[in-house]
């Protein structure tokens, strides 16, 4: 497959494993964000950063932002390809667009990176050096449109996420977790994809009665994210404490706009924090389900006002 014009930087390619998919038989979250990653690892090559994520190197890229559309779901075996390009740069910092696609050309999932260039240890600002600059000349690129956001405002300034401001909220406790050595990157820092990781294994702890709501009897339900953004605030290490403080923030016809706040349980403060559109779907039929409005009031409870990414 050839990449799109506007789309220079050719970044990740491969395919999905049976095993990276989930209960609704399509690729899970983390490993769309794992190929992310991969991709953004590709993309310092082509910015003239060779080993930017190895233990050895000088600098790196650190990603403050990540906005997400997720288009069209990818199955087992389905192969994938990834191109990408640089959207903007600044003295220090870049915005960068990752699309991934199927092989027929058809979009699969979009992202947009904002990263900032930084010394490997004390994550200072390092100031890009000209071949890299020349380089994001080469790469320049503008925002497929499907890579557009859709429902999320990434303008929007970021929460003053805590766990008080949590419970203050009133966002409920959904999940508990440590960071093993092997989830790490060669840095010693959580590897990005395992932020959605955590929050796809504790969403079903909030989102299990409208799933149950949405659906009718002999349906068999699953949840899809169609669009996201992730503000990553600071990067746990091997040992480090994870807890998961979420709530609805809105309830549309099909889709639900969910808050997560991924906190230090030590020290109260955000690792980072999502926001992401979800909906229901028919395992069987892949269509979106439309759960009544009596079923929506129910799960009303579930809103949490004030809440924001």
């Amino acid at each position: 497959m050839t990449h799109p014009a506007h789309l220079p930087a050719p970044l990740y390619q491969g395919s999905v494993n049976t095993w990276e998919c989930d209960d609704g038989g399509h690729l899970n979250i983390r490993f769309h964000f794992e190929r992310a990653f991969v991709g953004l690892a590709h993309m310092a090559r082509a910015l003239e950063l060779p080993r930017a994520f190895a233990e050895s190197a000088g600098s790196t890229l650190l990603t403050q932002e990540i906005h997400s559309r997720f288009i069209k779901e990818a199955r087992p075996g389905a192969p994938l390809i990834m191109h990408g390009g640089v959207l903007d740069m600044g003295e220090s910092d870049a915005t960068l667009c990752l699309d991934m696609r199927h092989h027929d050309g058809a979009p699969g999932t979009a992202f947009t990176f904002k990263v900032r260039h930084v010394e490997t240890r004390g994550l200072r600002r390092f100031p890009w050096s000209e071949r890299t600059k020349a380089a994001a000349k080469r790469l320049k690129c503008k925002l497929p449109d499907h890579a557009k956001p859709r429902s999320i405002d990434v303008t929007t300034p970021a929460a003053d996420a805590s766990l008080a401001n949590a419970a203050t909220l009133g966002a409920t406790r959904i999940g508990g977790a440590i960071v093993y050595p092997d989830q790490c990157d060669a840095l010693g820092r959580l590897r990005g994809e395992h932020f959605a990781g955590r929050i796809s294994d504790s969403a079903p702890n909030l989102l299990a009665p409208w799933r149950q709501a949405a659906a009718s009897e002999g349906v068999q339900p699953a949840g899809a994210v169609v669009e996201s953004r992730l503000v990553i605030r600071r990067f746990p290490r091997a040992g480090e404490l994870i807890e998961i403080h979420s709530g609805i923030a809105e309830i549309g016809e099909k889709t639900l706009r969910i808050i997560h706040w991924i906190v230090d349980p030590e020290t109260g403060a955000a690792w980072a924090s999502m926001e992401a559109v979800a909906l229901t779907f028919d395992v069987a039929t892949r269509k979106a389900l439309t759960p009544t409005t009596e079923a929506r009031e129910r799960v009303a409870k579930l809103v949490v006002s004030g809440l924001h990414v």
